[in-house]
């Protein structure tokens, strides 16, 4: 089953904040980043980072 994260892109385009940012208010590198906006996957830690800012 594929993962989608279009939620999350457009969370981050409503407010107005680059990956790079996501990244660095999450503690996470900007490649783990990429990998979700390309549909890859990562671990459930990276998800929880996201999730908890």
């Amino acid at each position: 089953m594929k993962i989608s994260y279009k939620k999350l892109c457009k969370l981050l385009i409503d407010k107005e904040l680059s990956k790079k940012q996501l990244a660095g208010l999450a503690g996470i590198s900007q490649y783990k980043v990429n990998k979700m906006t390309h549909g890859d996957n990562v671990n459930t830690e990276i998800l929880v980072k996201i999730c908890t800012h």
